[in-house]
This record gives structure tokens, C-alpha cells and sequence, in this order.
């Protein structure tokens, strides 16, 4: 049941990552990405402190401190500039694609780190999933403009941040707890994203902002931000990382879906098939097969 929970944990923070993108999308127009991920992760920040003292959760052990600094500024301010960035230069489209390298990119390392085995089932599973997500994007793949690659190449890398981030944050946050030290790693990231918008006079637009625009950047703190992550960490104190990196696969659906929902963009049937592309590949690389099954069930007779 924490194998199941982990990943339907990991689908449900993917998908809360695919709304996001519209509120980005949102304010986008108003402040620069540097102020937007400053809001996003300094609000999901405010939110988890007061949680996490009032739960009493565990903090990471001061041992643990520069890591999960480290790892707070890698994935919470280092990922964030680096998919921003992609997007100066790639469509949307190929940067959704390039970002679900990252179940393969995780199953890689994290075999070659030892982390976990590299299975047949698993594999099946990640082409799958990101042979689905091609499919759903299959209408918005053809155009491209000049230099995309470097768009691409900068998801990638960005993919690669957030695989770091799953396979070594695991053991941080099993010694310490989701919320605790999700809290921590956040708090680095967003003080690193707020001196930089500082420096940048990236909150300058801030005083023109209305209703809109506050809801918005409380929607990706509350739930792109605190919500999200906390999720993703839950998930990596219960699965593996491969497990929980396969369900970023459902980012761009979702992604897809609100965008028909708030912004009338057209659903084709290829959506539909890159759906169930998707979650059979992720039922392929969560479960166990019939054998690995029959091999861990006790024989009969055996005390």
C-alpha cells in the first residue's frame, strides 16, 4: 500500500504541476520568471513553515543541512531558471517533451548509482509513457523555430536537476519527513530566486498587480508550490525514483487539458491516445509483474 500510495502521490503532483503552467502562462505577461518563481516558492515557503511546526514534523538533522540546502537550490531555483530559459527558445510543445526525459534520465542514474535495478518492465514502461506524451503533442511538434535545440538541450538539462533532486533527496527525507524537509530545501531555493529578482528589479511590476494577478501567484504557491512538492516528496519517502519521475509524463496532459478548459485551445484525438499511452506506461513501470509475483510468493509448506 506505500508503493501504491507513493505513486498515485507522484501522479497527483504532476498533475497539480500541469495546472500551474496556466497560471504562469497568466502572469507571464505581467512579471518576469525570475518574480514568478520567487512568488510561487517564497508562498509555498510561508505556507509549509507554519505546517511543519504545528504537525511537529522532523527537520532534517543538522547533519543533513547542506544537503538539503544544495538540494533546495538545485531543484527550487536552478531547475525553475533552466526551464524558463528553455522556453526562450524552444515552443512549449518540445519543451514538454524534453522534460519527460526525465523518468529515463532517473532510471539511468539511479541504476548506474545503485539506487535501484534497472528492469525490463520498467523500461517498457518510461518508452511507453514518452512515446504517449509525443503522441499527445503530435500537433504542436511540426513547428519549431530556428535554434530550438538549445531549448531543448536546456529542458533536458533541466530534466536532469530534478532527477538529481528524486534520487538523492530520498534518504534526506526518510530520515527527516516530507514536509520538514521540503520546507528546508524550498526556503533555499526561494531565497536564492528572491535575490536574484532583487538584483534584477524583477518586482518592480508587482505594484500594477490586481486581483488576477494575486490569485494567481497564490494558486502556485498554494497548490504549484507547497501542495505539489509536498506530494512529490511523500512519494520519494514511498516509492522509487524512477516510479515517482515516470508520472511527470502526466504534466503535459494536464497541461493540455486546462489550456482547452481556460484558454479554448482545441482538444484532437491525439490528446486522447497520448492519454492512455501515458498512464499504461506508468501501470507498466509501477507494477510488478505476474512472475516477479510467483518468485516473492512463499511456497507452500514453508514456515
Amino acid at each position: 500500500m506505500g508503493e501504491i500510495s507513493g505513486v498515485l502521490a507522484a501522479v497527483l503532483s504532476s498533475g497539480l504541476g500541469g495546472t500551474s503552467i496556466g497560471a504562469t502562462r497568466y502572469l507571464v505577461g505581467s512579471i518576469d520568471p525570475l518574480a514568478i518563481g520567487s512568488f510561487r516558492f517564497g508562498i509555498g515557503f510561508l505556507l509549509l513553515l507554519p505546517l511543519t511546526v504545528l504537525r511537529g514534523d522532523r527537520w532534517p538533522e543538522r547533519g543533513d543541512w547542506a544537503a538539503a540546502i544544495a538540494l533546495g537550490i538545485l531543484f527550487f531555483a536552478l531547475f525553475p531558471i533552466l526551464f524558463n530559459a528553455s522556453l526562450m527558445f524552444t515552443t512549449a510543445a518540445r519543451g514538454a517533451l524534453a522534460l519527460s526525459t526525465l523518468p529515463l534520465l532517473s532510471l539511468v542514474i539511479g541504476a548506474a548509482l545503485g539506487v535501484e535495478a534497472l528492469t525490463w518492465r520498467k523500461s517498457v514502461g518510461v518508452v511507453i509513457a514518452t512515446a504517449g506524451v509525443a503522441v499527445a503533442l503530435l500537433s504542436d511538434l511540426a513547428s519549431a523555430p530556428s535554434g530550438a535545440w538549445r531549448g531543448d538541450l536546456l529542458m533536458m538539462a533541466a530534466a536532469l536537476c530534478m532527477a538529481l533532486y528524486g534520487i538523492w533527496s530520498k534518504p534526506l527525507i526518510r530520515r527527516s519527513g516530507p514536509i520538514g524537509f521540503t520546507t528546508m530545501s524550498m526556503a533555499a531555493g526561494a531565497v536564492c530566486l528572491i535575490l536574484l529578482s532583487y538584483v534584477r528589479g524583477s518586482f518592480a511590476p508587482v505594484a500594477g498587480f490586481g486581483a488576477p494577478q494575486w490569485l494567481a501567484a497564490a494558486y502556485l504557491g498554494a497548490f504549484g508550490a507547497a501542495l505539489t512538492f509536498y506530494l512529490w516528496a511523500f512519494a520519494l519517502e514511498r516509492t522509487t525514483p524512477t516510479r515517482v519521475a515516470i508520472s511527470v509524463t502526466v504534466n503535459p496532459i494536464t497541461a493540455s487539458l486546462v489550456g482547452a478548459w481556460l484558454l479554448n485551445e482545441p482538444l484532437r484525438w491525439n490528446l486522447a491516445a497520448g492519454i492512455v499511452a501515458v498512464f499504461a506506461g506508468i501501470w507498466i513501470a509501477t507494477t510488478t509483474g505476474r512472475r516477479a509475483q510467483m518468485a516473492r510468493a512463499p511456497v507452500s509448506g514453508q514456515v
